[in-house]
């Protein structure tokens, strides 16, 4: 297994690592019931995306 000749620089090194820091998502309201989702998404609280109902979400705690 070939090793390093010379050792890489700190710069070298830190132009590596530049692209590996940690982002928060993006994080929107459901214009419809308010709640938290990522944009470009279905809201998984009451199923509607840009305006109207895309699936149909069943209540927490509800039996059939």
């Amino acid at each position: 297994m070939p090793n390093p000749k010379r050792r890489h620089s700190s710069s070298r090194r830190g132009k590596r690592r530049a692209h590996d820091a940690l982002v928060n998502p993006t994080i929107v309201r459901c214009q419809n019931c308010g709640a938290p989702r990522l944009p470009h998404r279905v809201c998984g609280e009451c199923g509607y995306y840009r305006g109207r109902q895309v699936i149909v979400v069943r209540q927490k705690g509800a039996e059939e």
